[in-house]
């Protein structure tokens, strides 16, 4: 679960860093990339790789769309308005789900087949974990190339320290925002494939990730990657541990008071600095 939260925070900080809003349809990325998988996976019974690609093109396509749509056709909008964009797209996604979709809860087998466990320490341990920790892994890596070794990388870069300088420079900052919205989405719809087997996913499913993946982007340091992995990976811990050693009543609520009582004493987060939002390397 912390390595979900932990790729949901990413997804929040690629569109902060190069727009400086936050996209509260992100957890909806989440739900979407579940529902598609179920679709694909189980109902289509497509090979994996082809259906978790399948599932993550599609939402980058609705992340283009909300972008293109809703946030490129706006000339000088607050950022109120645009934030209040991203909650409407969030709330309709939510909507279209459950009209196509239905209400009920979705689930399917593990990648591996079954639901197997591996036995480790004295504690068997899903399968499927280790796809969801590969994922991290695997995604962790390839922005560190993405952003510190393409082109399209360090124009983002760019754009995250000061859009206007990146403009004058002849970077086409608006490009730069369809690719954030891309990228975010993709990271979105892969979480949300990955862990769907373990969580089982719903239309309402999108919110409680969205929340707890602000959480650990806010914890990190708003627009630090590094610091959103290890804030998401923390929350994680202690929503296991508080469901294990307290009540599985209180999983949610522990590490988002955590978050509150670390924010009141360094509001920056565990990572941040007082220039919030500079990506300065990944």
């Amino acid at each position: 679960m912390g390595s979900t939260y932990a790729l949901v925070a990413l997804g929040f900080n690629i569109i902060y860093n190069a727009t400086g809003i936050i996209n509260f349809a992100q957890g909806e990325f989440v739900m979407l990339g579940g529902m598609l998988m179920v679709y694909f996976g189980a109902t289509l019974n497509l090979p994996l790789l082809l259906a978790v690609g399948t599932a993550v093109i599609l939402v980058v396509c609705v992340g283009v769309i909300l972008e293109r749509c809703c946030i490129n056709t706006l000339k000088n909008p607050s950022i109120l308005t645009l934030v209040m964009i991203t909650i409407a797209a969030s709330i309709l996604l939510k909507g279209i789900t459950m009209f196509i979709g239905g209400k009920e809860t979705h689930a399917m087998e593990y990648f591996s087949g079954g639901h197997e466990t591996v036995q480790m320490g004295g504690v068997r341990i899903p399968t499927q974990t280790f796809w969801v920790l590969g994922t991290l892994l695997v995604v962790v890596s390839a922005l560190v190339i993405f952003f510190n070794f393409t082109l399209a990388g360090k124009a983002m870069r760019a754009c995250a320290v000061d859009r206007t300088a990146a403009r004058l420079m002849g970077i086409p900052t608006q490009r730069m925002v369809l690719i954030s919205f891309a990228l975010s989405a993709a990271i979105g719809a892969l979480a949300g494939a990955v862990i769907m087997p373990i969580r089982m996913v719903d239309y309402l499913s999108g919110s409680m990730f969205g929340i707890k993946g602000f959480g650990a982007a806010v914890l990190g340091g708003l627009g630090n990657n590094f610091g959103a992995v290890a804030a998401g990976l923390l929350l994680g811990v202690l929503e296991a541990l508080t469901a294990g050693y307290v009540s599985s009543h209180y999983k949610d609520a522990l590490p988002l008071a955590v978050l509150l009582m670390v924010l009141f004493v360094k509001p920056s987060g565990l990572f941040g600095s007082e220039a919030v939002g500079r990506l300065k390397k990944f």
